[in-house]
């Protein structure tokens, strides 16, 4: 997909945001205007066109799109990498059914890049492990990912 612009999610690239997965965000920071980056897990695609992701409801991603709502999603998927972008508005201020205090905040996809350097393929994404409670870890991404399915 090198040098292509999609304006939705492909098949390959919506199925991997059936589950928990890594990527960082990216927002314009709301102080200082610059961009502000940020790694979060709980993200999933409802549908090509728009990706949900749940943060805390301090976080500084929800004062950043409050301000401006362009955002940027890069996820590790298929061998590349990919930069997902488009505009960010808070759809929940609280995700029930999870017991913390979590928003859920919707992107509109305008924009599909893969943007992986010419000549070459990720041969390993990036994994990662909750260093806390392993169980407590597993029920609660499964009561966000529920919930936001639930969305």
């Amino acid at each position: 997909m090198a040098n292509q612009v999609e304006h939705s999610l492909f098949p390959d690239l919506y199925d991997c945001f059936q589950s928990e997965r890594f990527v960082t965000l990216s927002t314009v920071d709301f102080e200082t205007g610059g961009p502000n980056v940020s790694a979060i897990s709980w993200i999933y695609a409802k549908d090509e066109t728009s990706l949900l992701f749940a943060v805390d409801q301090k976080s500084r991603i929800i004062q950043n799109i409050g301000q401006n709502p362009l955002t940027v999603v890069n996820v590790i998927a298929n061998g590349s990498t990919y930069s997902i972008s488009g505009k960010s508005s808070v759809l929940l201020p609280r995700l029930e059914g999870v017991p913390l205090k979590v928003s859920l905040i919707k992107l509109a996809i305008d924009e599909v890049r893969d943007v992986m350097f010419y000549g070459s393929k990720i041969s390993v994404e990036p994994v990662y492990e909750k260093t806390y409670d392993k169980s407590a870890a597993e029920r609660l991404d499964r009561q966000v990912l529920e919930a936001m399915k639930r969305a």
